[in-house]
């Protein structure tokens, strides 16, 4: 079920919006129809959507791996239990749309049209990755996809996504700007402010959170006056709508229609995916702040899992296609580990190269050891 809450705006004042439309709202506490059985989508679409979900599955154990093998530096937040909710996302969005996102992106990178070894070089810190193995992790970057970050910073990547609606709106293109974040960004500035502005212009940007029941360590509950988070769109007279994030269809037909909705009108809107976390915020946390029983609820609630089942049990896969696809799928993973293993570290002289955009006078290039004289 995918509830929706939007508020009407007081009689008389609807508002032509930058695109010239009139903002209105329907009724508060309407709810839609939001789990959408297999059969709603293609055979081909639906292992498709298998497919992608278990190569975000594998790619991110790998990337695991990777770190404890001191590949992978820095940070790195892994989307395990969150395959359906990526994938349901990128399949509502056109190539030519455009993504921002927080630090826990890789699924979405790959989902979003990137080569899973260039993302895998990227987490390596290799030149061959995304931003050069200049950004690592948190800091996944590709125009050609749309994919404009990757923000390690906290709610950094919302006013960015929010002008980007706005260079949209004052150039009249028909892009989209899809924006995720955590549970916990909801409780930022910058997220309220956003949020503004784009109800105000109407901006064609969706606000997606990510709702997996924690913000790092702490519940949603003990850090949200209200937890239901799709209801902070009222506020803002926006639409708001919670789905199912463990059900790819239901997430990709609510995305799907808030995209389309924001492509046509130009007015933007929130959606709420939960889903569970299956690890702790990063590959380092135990995530002892879990009791037994919500570790439990998580692993019960996989998607991957419970959609290959889904799937054999509606006769669109059997167990020889399914094993088939992971083959497959496993063979891909392999080959991106070898090829970011395969690629060239960047050459240190190379280390203030992207400091600007343009070249600027004066920028300074001198090493940590390097004398200020």
């Amino acid at each position: 079920m995918a509830e929706t809450a939007t508020r009407s705006k007081p009689a008389g004042s609807g508002s032509k919006g930058r695109r010239g439309g009139t903002r209105s709202g329907g009724s508060r506490g309407q709810q839609s129809q939001g789990k959408t059985a297999p059969r709603a989508e293609s055979p081909e679409t639906l292992r498709d959507y298998f497919r992608q979900m278990s190569l975000i599955r594998r790619f991110e154990e790998r990337a695991a791996q990777g770190y404890t093998q001191a590949k992978v530096g820095g940070y790195c937040h892994l989307n395990l239990g969150e395959e359906a909710t990526v994938v349901g996302l990128m399949s509502a969005l056109r190539r030519s749309d455009y993504l921002f996102t927080n630090y826990r992106e890789h699924g979405y990178a790959i989902a979003k049209g990137i080569e899973p070894g260039k993302v895998m070089a990227e987490l390596y810190g290799r030149t061959t990755g995304t931003s050069k193995g200049l950004g690592g992790s948190m800091h996944m970057f590709d125009t050609e996809v749309g994919l404009l970050g990757g923000y390690g910073i906290v709610g950094g990547q919302i006013p960015l996504a929010t002008g980007a609606a706005l260079a949209i709106d004052y150039r009249g293109g028909d892009e989209v700007v899809m924006c995720q974040m955590g549970d916990g960004t909801t409780n930022i500035g910058a997220f309220h402010e956003s949020m503004n502005i784009a109800a105000l212009w109407n901006l064609p940007v969706v606000f997606v959170v990510i709702n997996n029941y924690l913000g790092m360590g702490t519940t949603v509950e003990m850090s949200s006056a209200e937890s239901e988070l799709y209801k902070r769109a009222v506020a803002y007279r926006m639409h708001g709508e919670r789905v199912d994030g463990n059900d790819v269809v239901a997430v990709q037909e609510a995305a799907g229609r808030l995209v389309e909705h924001a492509r046509k009108t130009g007015e933007p809107a929130m959606l709420e995916a939960v889903s569970h976390r299956m690890k702790g915020h990063s590959v380092v946390d135990p995530a002892k702040y879990r009791n037994s029983e919500d570790a439990e609820a998580a692993r019960e609630a996989d998607p991957v899992a419970a959609f290959r089942e889904q799937l054999i049990s509606a006769d669109v896969l059997d167990e020889d296609g399914a094993a088939e696809i992971e083959r497959a799928v496993q063979a891909d993973v392999d080959a991106a580990v070898a090829f970011a293993d395969d690629s060239p570290h960047p050459d240190p002289a190379t280390l203030f190269d992207y400091t600007y955009a343009t070249p600027v006078a004066n920028d300074s290039r001198r090493l940590p050891a390097d004398p200020v004289f």
